[in-house]
């Protein structure tokens, strides 16, 4: 199976031996990242650092003519990723003989609901989640699709990874996060993650709900919860606590509000670049989840996407409803943690992905080779060379 690894152009960008590495890597391809959210990183082998501290979500290329004038619009990063670092870093890969595909993040930008906070995913009891923006909402939609469009389609890039394309949710890994002291479970997850901003009400209204009732009915629904008992358990918890009529109606205003955004962005992708460029979604094939690998339908999604990136470092279950589908052309990658302090398992990739090809996987991502000690690394080489 071909494997790609990811990367940050910081990672590269004056580290002359960057790009030699990665190839010694066994990788055949890197997936570099043009567009991020805020993130802190550690750079173990890079020359001039070793803490990298991005401080808000932005291109890392700079952005086009076409935001000129506009309210919502990306920003160009600071010194972390100064003029065109994805541009100087995807040449140093593209010179050492690696394909580039770009890394976009898409829904999930803190900086965006600070400056735009009408913007933002608000919850049954009002508050705003900043780092979420609502995907209902015409003109963060009309953002992100250009956005997608923009930071996928970068010279060279001869395909693409799109992350958090779809609903992000209450679930995010925020500035010291302290959001675990209650145990909400999959159920509870979803219904603080419900959303009731202008457009999502109107959007309930269509469905058959007054917006007013539901924030009341999922209020209670999650008031069990905050006294400590068990959340019931995936959709059929949801069911339970909301009523399945209800549950249901809000389930198919959020799921046609995705899988529309999801093929409003590809299309967008696929309009600005070159013939065979590839389009993959990061996804989860529960559709009623939210976040980075955005949940959706693995039947639609594979019949508007190339294919998919799937999480497999806790198993690789979530990929066999993408392979049920029986697209023989799909791609179905399996991504891996690579860094064992971050949960990975280098030392046993091998064994892995063989259990991921079993279970359909075409493809493996390894996340992340910029953060990787010496040692997960070396326990990659040896892995990939093992194929």
């Amino acid at each position: 199976m071909k494997a790609s690894a990811f990367v940050y152009p910081w990672d590269v960008v004056g580290d002359p031996a960057a790009p030699g590495r990665l190839a010694a890597l066994g990788v055949e391809q890197v997936t570099l990242a043009s567009a991020y959210h805020s993130t802190r990183a550690l750079t173990p082998r890079h020359p001039r650092h070793r803490v990298v501290t991005a401080e808000y979500a932005a291109v890392l290329y700079p952005p086009g003519d076409r935001w000129s004038g506009r309210g919502l619009r990306p920003c160009p990063a600071g010194r972390w990723a100064p003029a065109d670092a994805y541009g100087e870093a995807a040449a140093a890969l593209a010179e050492a003989g690696l394909p580039v595909h770009t890394w976009v993040v898409l829904a999930h930008n803190s900086r965006l609901g600070a400056e735009h906070p009408d913007t933002s995913v608000v919850n049954a009891y009002g508050d705003r989640y900043p780092w979420a923006p609502c995907i209902a909402q015409p003109a963060t939609r009309a953002y992100l699709v250009d956005l997608a469009a923009e930071a996928a389609v970068r010279p060279g890039a001869q395909g693409t990874e799109l992350e958090s394309l779809g609903w992000y949710g209450l679930a995010h890994l925020h500035a010291h996060d302290k959001t675990a002291g209650v145990a909400l479970g999959d159920a509870g997850q979803y219904l603080m993650s419900l959303c009731f901003c202008p457009s999502c009400r109107t959007g309930y209204g269509a469905h058959g709900l007054d917006a007013d009732a539901l924030a009341v009915a999922v209020r209670d629904a999650l008031e069990p919860l905050w006294r400590g008992e068990a959340d019931g358990g995936g959709w059929t918890g949801v069911a339970k606590r909301l009523g399945e009529d209800t549950a249901a109606a809000t389930r198919a205003w959020r799921e046609h509000t995705a899988r529309t955004l999801q093929e409003e962005a590809v299309a967008a992708v696929r309009a600005g670049a070159p013939h065979g460029f590839q389009v993959l979604l990061h996804a989860d094939p529960v559709s009623h989840h939210c976040g980075a690998n955005a949940g959706v339908d693995p039947a639609h999604i594979l019949s508007v996407a190339d294919g998919v990136v799937v999480p497999c470092t806790g198993g690789p279950d979530l990929l066999a409803p993408f392979a049920a589908q029986g697209h023989a052309d799909a791609v179905l990658a399996a991504n891996f943690t690579i860094v064992s302090g971050m949960g990975g398992s280098p030392a046993t990739l091998a064994a892995d992905a063989a259990r991921a090809g079993a279970h359909g996987a075409t493809e493996l991502r390894l996340y992340h080779a910029g953060l990787a000690s010496d040692t997960d690394l070396a326990a990659v080489r040896a892995a990939l060379s093992a194929r």
